[in-house]
C-alpha cells in the first residue's frame, strides 16, 4: 500500500484472511507486551525537577487542573508542566512566570519531543490544514454575512486559527484573547506546526479513551453540513456502541479492532487505529477513498512527499510516481484510491465478512454516483451557463439560486453522501437524497426560471438548459412526462394490498 500502486481494489482473500487469523492470534498472547510508550527516560529524558514546583503551586490555585494531570499518564509517568510549558525567552510565546519562561500554548511540535510518530502523521494531514480555510466560501459566509465574533467562537474552534500574542509590557507572551482559547485541529501555532493535539486529547488528562469516543469527533462533525455524530448515533454500529460502551477497551494502549474488542467501532477505529492487518495512524485521511465535501464527489489518490506535506489528486488526473518532483519536494509514497479503500476493508474485515464489506461498498458508491449525476453535475452545469450569460453575477450568495444550490451540494447533498458511507439509511433519504430532490424540483428549477425571465422576460434558456442538461437523464423522466402507468399501478397494487381497495386515491 506504499507504493504507486495503479492496481485494482484488494479485497481480503482467502491467503490474507488465514494471515489476518494468525495475526489475531499473535495480538491475543501478547496483548501486554506492545503498549505504546514513547521512547526515554523518566528523570532523563523528562521529569525536570524544577517542574515540581509547578505541580506544587497549582495543586493549591488550579486544583482541578492538577487532579487532571495527576490522573494521566503523564502525571503517572513523571512528566511535569516544564516538560511541556517551558520556553525560550526569544519565543513568541514565551512569557516570564515565576522567573521562568513558559508558554501557556503547547504545540504538536511540542508534543512531538516524545511523540513523534504522532507527530509525522498528522503534520501534513488534512486535519493539521483544517485552519487553512480563508479561501473557502464556508468562510466568506462566517466572516460577511455572519461576522467576526460568530467565527471566533464558531468556525475557528473546530477549525483552528492563527494564534496572537501580547508583544510588550508584563503579559509579553500571553495569548490575546479572541484568538485564545482555541483547540482547533488545524490551528496555526506561532512554532509554525500546525494543528492542536488537544483538540482530541482533552488537556490535561490526555486521555485516550475519551479520544477513541465518538463524541470526541462529534464536537466538530456535527450539524446540517458533516453529520457524522448524528449518522453514527442511528448506524448499528452507533446503537451497539452505546449499549455495550462497558466492553469496549477504551483504555487498552494497542486498542486492535477484534482483538482487544469487538461490540463496534467508533470513529477512531475506522479512520485511525489499529485493526489485525492495518496499523494505526494520526493521519485520518489515508482510509478515505471518495471526499464526500465538494458539490461533486470524486475518488481521490494521495501523495505524500519528502517534507512531510502530502496531496490528493482526483481520479482520472496524473498522479505522480515514487521519486517525482512534485510542490517542491520529492514523492515518498501514493496511495491510490484503491488501496486507500484496501485500507479500510482491513478494518471492516476485522468483524465483518467479504460478502458484507463489498455490500456496503456497493451500496454507498451508488448512492454517491446517484446525487453525483442525477443532480449535482446538471446543476452545476446549469449554474456555470447562468454566469456565462450573465443570468447571475460572478461573485457566491448574491443571487438565490446559489443559496439554493449551496445548500442542495453542502447540506443536502453532503448528508446523503455521508449517511451512506456510515450506514445511516434516514440521512441517506430523507435528510438526504429526498431533500435534494425536493429543492432541486421545487426551490431551484422555478429559481432557474425566475433569474432567466428577469433578464430576458421569458423562460425560453432556462427551459432550454432544462432539455439540455436534466432531460437526458432517465431519472428526470418523471418530472418532464409525468409518472408513468406501470409506476403508478406497482405502488397503488403495493398501498391496496395493505389498506383495501381504492385506498389510494
Amino acid at each position: 500500500m506504499s507504493t504507486a500502486n495503479q492496481g485494482a481494489s484488494r479485497p481480503p482473500t482467502r491467503a490474507w484472511r488465514g494471515s489476518l487469523a494468525l495475526t489475531a492470534c499473535m495480538l491475543l498472547a501478547t496483548s501486554a507486551a506492545h503498549a505504546v510508550r514513547p521512547a526515554g527516560q523518566p528523570g532523563v529524558d523528562w521529569g525536570d525537577p524544577k517542574g515540581q514546583e509547578c505541580v506544587d503551586c497549582h495543586m493549591t490555585e488550579n486544583p482541578g487542573l492538577y487532579w487532571e494531570w495527576n490522573h494521566s499518564q503523564h502525571g503517572q509517568n513523571g512528566v511535569t508542566c516544564l516538560d511541556c510549558h517551558q520556553a525560550a525567552e526569544t519565543d513568541v510565546d514565551a512569557w516570564r512566570h515565576e522567573g521562568t519562561f513558559v508558554s501557556i500554548i503547547v504545540t504538536p511540535k511540542d508534543c512531538s519531543n516524545c511523540h513523534t510518530k504522532e507527530f509525522e502523521e498528522m503534520d501534513g494531514s488534512h486535519h493539521a490544514k483544517g485552519g487553512q480555510i480563508l479561501g473557502s466560501l464556508d468562510n466568506l459566509l462566517g466572516e460577511v454575512v455572519g461576522g467576526p465574533a460568530a467565527v471566533n467562537a464558531g468556525c475557528k474552534q473546530c477549525h483552528g486559527g492563527t494564534l496572537e500574542f501580547v508583544d510588550k509590557g508584563r503579559d509579553k507572551g500571553r495569548p490575546l484573547p479572541g484568538s485564545w482559547p482555541n483547540t482547533g485541529i488545524g490551528r496555526i501555532n506561532p512554532d509554525g506546526s500546525l494543528g492542536s493535539c488537544t483538540a482530541c486529547h482533552g488537556r490535561h488528562r490526555f486521555s485516550k479513551a475519551q479520544a477513541r469516543t465518538p463524541d470526541t469527533c462529534g464536537k466538530c462533525h456535527v450539524g446540517p453540513d458533516h453529520p457524522q455524530i448524528e449518522v453514527y448515533n442511528e448506524s448499528k454500529h452507533g446503537i451497539i456502541y452505546r449499549a455495550k460502551v462497558d466492553e469496549m477497551n477504551l483504555e487498552s494502549d494497542k486498542w486492535v479492532a477484534g482483538v482487544d474488542y469487538s461490540a463496534a467501532p467508533t470513529c477512531a477505529t475506522c479512520h485511525m487505529s489499529a485493526s489485525p492487518s492495518e496499523p494505526s495512524t494520526h493521519n485520518v485521511g489515508e482510509r478515505i477513498s471518495w471526499t464526500l465535501r465538494p458539490p461533486i464527489s470524486t475518488k481521490l489518490n494521495l501523495v505524500k512527499l519528502e517534507d512531510g506535506n502530502e496531496f490528493d489528486v482526483p481520479e482520472g488526473q496524473p498522479v505522480p510516481a515514487v521519486g517525482d518532483q512534485a510542490k517542491g519536494s520529492t514523492v515518498i509514497e501514493v496511495l491510490t484510491w484503491k488501496d486507500r479503500r484496501s485500507n479500510m476493508e482491513g478494518v471492516c474485515y476485522s468483524c465483518h465478512e467479504l460478502s458484507v464489506i463489498e455490500g456496503h461498498y456497493k451500496q454507498f458508491d451508488d448512492v454517491v454516483e446517484l446525487y453525483n449525476e442525477k443532480f449535482a453535475r446538471p446543476i452545476a452545469a446549469v449554474m456555470g451557463k447562468l454566469k456565462e450569460g450573465g443570468y447571475i453575477t460572478p461573485a457566491p450568495f448574491d443571487d438565490k439560486i446559489e443559496w439554493t444550490w449551496w445548500e442542495i451540494w453542502h447540506h443536502e447533498g453532503r448528508r446523503a453522501r455521508h449517511g451512506a458511507a456510515m450506514m445511516g439509511p434516514d440521512y441517506t433519504w430523507w435528510h438526504g437524497i429526498y431533500e435534494v430532490a425536493q429543492h432541486t424540483y421545487f426551490k431551484w428549477i422555478p429559481e432557474l426560471k425566475d433569474v432567466v425571465s428577469k433578464k430576458d422576460g421569458n423562460d425560453a434558456v432556462a427551459v432550454a438548459l432544462l432539455e439540455a442538461h436534466f432531460k437526458p437523464i432517465e431519472g428526470h423522466d418523471w418530472f418532464f412526462n409525468g409518472m408513468s402507468k406501470d409506476q403508478i399501478d406497482k405502488v397503488r397494487k403495493g398501498f391496496e394490498a395493505r389498506y383495501g381497495k381504492g385506498s389510494l386515491k
